[in-house]
This record gives structure tokens, sequence and C-alpha cells, in this order.
């Protein structure tokens, strides 16, 4: 286990946005379902992508990588009649590869490691079998799946996850006749199920909206297509915040159009009171006097640590809600961002669903638990742009999961990461 440690700096600098990791699963798995050879670019390997194509291949799809451009042929899905997936810590390739195999009639083992064997599919074991499909399982992962989904009405909450409503928009096209999704509960994270929407009508499958849920029509097809990825906001957001609390940083290829929630973090930032302006898919943000605000997460879950970030250095309290799903993430991730801002000096307080943070001014460095998260790492990364002293985190490498080339972006902005 390899600890990291971030001197204070001065944000300063211009950087592009990675490849959005959700981007690229969607494209991957529709790429792999077209039946032939697409190509999608630009991809970075995370460690959740290569889940995803590792999925994909054991199902029979072929996948190449030269430089940053993928290519899937599709050609020999689901020729494979009995797989296992490695899913690694990949809840977006577990959730979204079950109904899809499903779909394909696979006999499939699905398996798993660090927390992604705890984490919630219950929608999915309670669903499915009746729609033809038998699950056995201990409660978590392995998971074994049998037998060919049926098309049909599934009631499914919205506020577990919009990952079990991807994988079934993935799938239920495929089959021979129509089907439902009626929400039982309001969705939370619809940009993600918004995104995925955009990604399929780019593979030619189109889905229609409903006053409860979604339609989709069966025996429709992926058509193979070259897909260009957009850029991540989720990765930009902990650059421009660290601008917001720092200095002055540009991000290039975040797309203001972009289906992904997190884009909502430029209007954030200007929130809290820093300057963010937008020309094009170029962002700039800079410093200003903060103030508290109050935020509803539940539509940008994968933002709160990096907000909880910058309301460190905002007067006052503000307050994060409708953050409760993010306890079954890589870890607990409430208490993790808690943990991690007291550890620096700050002052951020749980609550069942959320977050308080009083704002400090300046941190004052430390030692933090990573958690083997690697939000909490990018996080704490963030807290280096106003800090007293150097701040040293566990589990450095835990940004593979989906950003191997944070530091080097890191360091493009003038931080400082040194890895022991």
């Amino acid at each position: 286990m390899s600890n990291v440690t971030f001197q204070p700096f001065t944000p300063s600098g211009t950087i592009q946005a990675p490849p959005s990791k959700s981007d690229v699963h969607r494209a991957v798995i529709c790429a792999a379902l077209s039946g032939g050879v697409c190509t999608i670019s630009p991809v970075a390997l995370s460690e959740d992508i290569r889940a995803t194509i590792g999925c994909a291949q054991a199902l029979g799809a072929s996948v190449h990588l030269d430089g940053d451009v993928l290519t899937v042929d599709g050609s020999r899905m689901f020729e494979n009649r009995s797989a296992v997936l490695d899913c690694r810590e990949s809840g977006s390739t577990l959730r979204f590869f079950i109904p899809v195999a499903a779909a394909g009639g696979i006999d499939a083992v699905f398996t798993g490691s660090g927390r992604l064997p705890e984490r919630p599919i219950g929608i999915y074991t309670d669903a499915l079998p009746e729609k033809g499909v038998t699950c056995t399982t201990e409660g978590g992962l392995p998971l074994r799946i049998s037998g060919r989904l049926q098309s049909g009405v599934y009631h499914i909450p919205g506020d577990v996850s919009s990952q079990f409503i991807t994988g079934l928009l993935f799938a239920l096209p495929l089959l021979s006749g129509d089907s439902d999704i009626i929400l039982t509960s309001p969705v939370q994270s619809a940009g993600y199920i918004n995104m995925t929407i955009r990604t399929m009508s780019k593979f030619g499958i189109e889905i229609d909206m409903t006053d409860k849920g979604w339609h989709i029509r069966g025996k429709q097809h992926y058509i193979p297509t070259d897909y260009t990825t957009d850029g991540d906001w989720s990765q930009a957001a902990f650059f421009l915040t660290a601008a917001a609390v720092g200095g002055e940083v540009t991000v290039n290829g975040c797309n203001i159009d972009s289906s992904q929630g997190d884009r909502r973090i430029a209007a954030l930032l200007r929130e809290f009171g820093a300057e963010a302006e937008q020309d094009g898919g170029t962002i700039t943000v800079r410093r200003a006097p903060l103030h508290a605000i109050t935020i509803d997460a539940a539509q940008i879950p994968d933002l709160v640590p990096v907000l909880a970030v910058c309301a460190c250095f905002a007067e006052g309290t503000t307050r994060i809600t409708n953050a409760a799903r993010l306890r079954i993430k890589e870890s607990d991730r409430l208490c993790s961002t808690a943990a991690l801002l007291n550890a620096l000096g700050g002052k951020a307080e749980e609550l069942p669903d959320g977050l308080l943070i009083t704002g400090v001014g300046q941190l004052q460095g430390g030692f933090a638990d990573g958690c083997n998260d690697h939000r909490i790492v990018m996080a704490a990364a963030t807290c280096a742009a106003n800090c007293g002293s150097t701040i040293t985190c566990s589990d450095a490498w835990s940004i593979n999961k989906s950003y191997p080339d944070f530091y080097e972006a890191y360091r493009r902005i003038q931080g400082s990461a040194t890895i022991d």
C-alpha cells in the first residue's frame, strides 16, 4: 500500500479533461452489441474500463486499443454460451452486464473485488427471475445467472442506482417483444440515464420516455458506428475546485451540452462565489471569496467529496443532502469524506443522507485515510490548493480505478504528488 504526499500549492495552468469513463462504458457495450466493427475515441484505460472491456471479451467481442482509439468487433458477441465476467471493482460494469448477458441467454458467473461483492444487486435478483432468468447468489457476488431474459413490464426503484435502469435499457431492445420500465420511486442520477439513451441513439436504438419511465421497443438492432467520447466533468471537477479555492485553472474538452449531470460543477462553483467562465468546450475557474450554499446531491453523487472540499473554504456552513447512496460506494463516502476533512483541520459532520461542512478558511494538513477510494484520494489532492502544510494520504494508486493519469494532470496545474 502506497502513500501519496501533496505539497501546498497555487493552482495555475491548462489541462485537457480525460475521456468520460461513464461515456466509454456505454460506448463499449453498444459497440459490442452492434454485431460489427466500431471505433471509440478518445479512450483512457482506467481499471473500471478494463473491467468493461474484459466482460465484453468474455461474451465474445474482440477489443483492441491503439493509442487512444479503441476498436470493438461485436461480430461474435454471445457466441460464448457460458462465461465468467470479472467486474473487478466496477459497479457500472456489473450492473450493466447482468441484463445484457441475460438477453443473450448466457450462462454467466459474475465476480468482483474490493467492496463490489457487497454492493446491492437485489433489484435484479428480485426482477429477473420473473422474466425467465435464474439468479443464484448468497446475497452478493459471485452471482450466477442462466436462462434468457423475457420482455415485459419491469417495476424498478429509481433511488438505489441508475445503473440498474441503464443495464435494462441496454438489454431490452434486443428482445422479441416490447418492454416498459416503470419507476416505483423518483429517479436519482437522471443524467446518467440520459447519457445512456443518448449513446444508444448514436448506435441506432430508440428509447421512448413515458410518464412513469421508459418504453422500449423490441427487435431493435444496434448499428456499428464510430463514436467520439465526451470529456469527463466528474474528473475535471477536482481541478476546477482546486482553482476555486486557490488559484486559476483552465480545462479543455468540457462539453457544456453533455448529458453528464456533473457538468453542474461549473454552476455550483459560481454559486459558492468563484469565477467560472465557459467558452465552447473550455472552462476557466478563478479563486474568489466563497460563501456557504445548500446542495441537493440527488443527481450529482460523484461530486460530493470535491464539493465538500470547496465548502471547507467557504464562509458559513454548507449543507449537502440526498446523498445516502454514497454509503455503498468504494467506501462509505459520507463517512470517508467527513473523516478526510476533519483529519486535515476541517469541520465536517455526517448526516444520515449528507454532510454539514463549516468553513475554516484554510486547512492545516496532516495524514488522511484514502479508504481505497479514488475520489477520496483525489479530493485530498484538491485540499492542498489551500493548505498550511503537507497532506499525506494512503491508497495512492486507487486513482487507477477511474483516472490513471490524475497525478500527471495534477502536476500540470503546479500540484506536487510524491508517492512512496
